[in-house]
C-alpha cells in the first residue's frame, strides 16, 4: 500500500500539465520560423510583428509570442528597445566568427558522414546536388529553389553523420547566418554561377561517395570559405 501511495504521487498530474494541442501547435511554429530563418527567407534587419507572424503561419497569438519568445532565446530573433522584434543584422566581425566556427563544425560533421553515409544517404544528398546545378546551369535560375537545394544539400550530409546532437548544433549556427548567406544568393544572381559552390558541392558528393573524409572536410570548408568571401566582398555587412 506503502509503495501504491509513492508511485501515485510520483505520477504526474495531468491537470497541471499544459494542455498537449498547445504544446504541438507551439512547438510547430517554432519549426516553421526556424526554417525560414535558416531558408534565408526572412532578411537581416527584417522587422516581425506577433500579428505578421501569426497570419504568415496560420496561427493565433499565442503560438506565434510562444515561438518568437525561443527564437529570441536562440539569439535568431532580437527584441529592440521600443519592443519591436526583428532578424538581427550581422556585423563583418560576428560574421567572420561564424564562419570560422562554422568551419570547423560543419566540416567535422562532412568527414563523419564520409564514414557513416549509406546508400540511402548518398542518394538523397545526389538528388540535391542535382537539383542545386539545374538552377546553377540555368538560363534563369529560381533562386528560390537554388537556395532551399544548398540548405537541403548540406543538411542531408550532416544528417548522413548519424549524430544528431551535432546537427543541432548546426542549425542554431544556420538559424543565426541563414538571412545573410540566403540574403546575398537572392540579391546577387551570379553569386551562383560564380561562387563555386557547384565545384565545392562536386567534390564534397564524390568524396563521401568514396569514403574520404578529410577530403570531404576540406570540400566543405572550401564551400563556406567560397561564400563567405564573396559576402564580405559586396560590402554589405555592416562594420
Amino acid at each position: 500500500m506503502h509503495g501504491a501511495a509513492a508511485e501515485a504521487r510520483a505520477r504526474p498530474d495531468p491537470e497541471a500539465l499544459p494542455p498537449p494541442g498547445r504544446i504541438t501547435l507551439g512547438t510547430q511554429v517554432y519549426d516553421a520560423l526556424r526554417d525560414l530563418l535558416i531558408a534565408g527567407e526572412l532578411a537581416p534587419g527584417e522587422r516581425l510583428s506577433l500579428r505578421t507572424v501569426a497570419e504568415r503561419l496560420g496561427t493565433s497569438m499565442m503560438p506565434a509570442r510562444e515561438a518568437v519568445s525561443r527564437l529570441v532565446a536562440d539569439e535568431a530573433l532580437e527584441v529592440l528597445p521600443n519592443r519591436a522584434v526583428r532578424v538581427p543584422v550581422i556585423t563583418l566581425r560576428k560574421f567572420r566568427e561564424l564562419t570560422r566556427v562554422r568551419i570547423a563544425v560543419e566540416g567535422f560533421a562532412a568527414a563523419e558522414a564520409a564514414q557513416a553515409c549509406g546508400p540511402g544517404d548518398l542518394a538523397a544528398i545526389r538528388a540535391h546536388d542535382a537539383a542545386f546545378r539545374s538552377e546553377v546551369r540555368a538560363d534563369a535560375p529560381d533562386l528560390e529553389r537554388a537556395m532551399r537545394a544548398n540548405r537541403d544539400l548540406h543538411f542531408a550530409v550532416y544528417a548522413a553523420a548519424g549524430l544528431p546532437s551535432l546537427v543541432a548544433i548546426i542549425e542554431g549556427l544556420w538559424l543565426r547566418i541563414g538571412p545573410v548567406l540566403n540574403l546575398d544568393m537572392r540579391s546577387s544572381p551570379r553569386r551562383l554561377a560564380e561562387g563555386g559552390a557547384e565545384a565545392h558541392h562536386a567534390r564534397l558528393v564524390e568524396a563521401l561517395a568514396t569514403g574520404d573524409p578529410e577530403g570531404a572536410r576540406a570540400a566543405l570548408a572550401a564551400d563556406i570559405a567560397g561564400s563567405a568571401a564573396f559576402i564580405e566582398a559586396t560590402g554589405r555587412l555592416a562594420s
